[in-house]
């Protein structure tokens, strides 16, 4: 029998098909070997997916502490974001996921973007991701620095204040870099704007 905790959720929350191994280790918190976990809308449709070797279940604050999870946020059928980290909670009828921990956020789209950051907040019901904490994007064109990022469905991303931007050439060497005010990365177009507090001030980039 292997040692899986399978889960297939339905918003509000049916649990259907449950085979969990599962650790009392007291009437709080129960240890769970491993998880691979499916959570649909209403609708049924798949919003996303956690897997995680190792991992307790809270009974008192009514969360999932999970280490090592991967995420993978979907749209339609296929995986949109894949994303990693040390540890993450889920909370809220697995309606609010927190990653910290050298996140890591990979476009499936686009192979080569990166996002990295020290947390990533995400409330299911709502379409933009919230990135806290040493937050670099890379591409083959660019690298953006910031402490704060907003992703957003439409596939773009908000840098706030301060922002350090390094442009790359042919060779993936560093050619031009600076700061600015917020930036603005779209993963569609492939392209970075800047606009600072005096709007007469704009400026975009293309690659």
């Amino acid at each position: 029998m292997t040692n899986k905790y399978r889960l297939i959720i339905f918003l509000p929350f049916l649990l259907l098909g449950c085979t969990p191994n599962v650790i009392d280790e007291n009437k709080l918190v129960q240890k769970i070997e491993s998880l691979d976990m499916n959570i649909f809308s209403k609708k049924g449709n798949k919003i996303y997916s956690i897997t995680s070797p190792d991992l307790i279940y809270n009974n008192s604050k009514l969360k999932f502490e999970l280490k090592k999870p991967i995420v993978k946020i979907f749209k339609g059928e296929e995986t949109k974001y894949i994303i990693i980290s040390e540890e993450s909670t889920l909370s809220d009828n697995n309606r609010l996921v927190k990653m910290s921990g050298n996140v890591k956020l990979r476009t499936i789209n686009e192979e080569e973007d990166f996002l990295y950051a020290d947390n990533f907040f995400w409330n299911t019901e709502d379409t933009k991701y919230l990135l806290e904490g040493n937050i670099r994007f890379e591409n083959q064109n660019i690298i953006l620095n910031s402490s704060k990022a907003i992703m957003g469905s439409d596939n773009k991303i908000e840098f706030f204040s301060p922002v350090k931007y390094i442009i790359k050439d042919v060779n993936n060497n560093n050619r031009f870099e600076t700061t600015s005010e917020n930036a603005y990365y779209d993963l569609d177009t492939e392209t970075v704007s800047f606009n600072a507090k005096d709007k007469r001030v704009k400026s975009i980039i293309y690659f």
